[in-house]
């Protein structure tokens, strides 16, 4: 297996980065352009934004993996949580478990945090990253709606 080192993006990262992001994109349908993919690279290396990233660099410091989350407040236990956005990983890198060590430095960033919890959504036909999910973590039993907000017509 080789060697994975996990670690915040740097600027330098963002044609890798770029790369994960537009497959990331595919695999959900969305559309990706530089406009959308700028503003994210942006708030990913904006310290006073609250969307943070964890990169999966290979050995020859080629970015392979991305973990997106923010805090996430809980108001019912009165505590902070984690939420993770968007996790890939460059599809010649899968069974290599690069998404369990993304997942398990969320955990770390989280307990350093103090957060009682990191939560995600996915696809459910998303098979192959539900395997992974499946050791990392336990699925819940909640169901997700989605109320799409059109901007006013004038």
């Amino acid at each position: 297996m080789e060697e994975i080192a996990i670690a915040p993006p740097r600027p330098e990262d963002y044609a890798d980065w770029r790369l994960l992001y537009e497959g990331y994109a595919t695999f959900y349908k969305m559309p990706m352009n530089d406009d959308i993919a700028g503003t994210v690279w942006r708030w990913l290396l904006d310290a006073a934004h609250p969307l943070e990233a964890l990169l999966a660099r290979s050995r020859d410091g080629r970015v392979v993996g991305l973990a997106h989350f923010r805090p996430m407040p809980r108001p019912l236990t009165g505590s902070m949580a984690g939420f993770l956005d968007d996790l890939f990983v460059d599809p010649r890198f899968r069974g290599a478990r690069v998404a369990d060590r993304l997942l398990e430095a969320m955990a770390a960033v989280g307990r350093e945090r103090g957060w009682t919890l990191v939560r995600w959504l996915t696809a459910d036909d998303n098979y192959r990253a539900r395997g992974v999910y499946d050791r990392q973590a336990k699925r819940t039993m909640w169901i997700t709606y989605q109320m799409d907000l059109t901007p006013p017509r004038k």
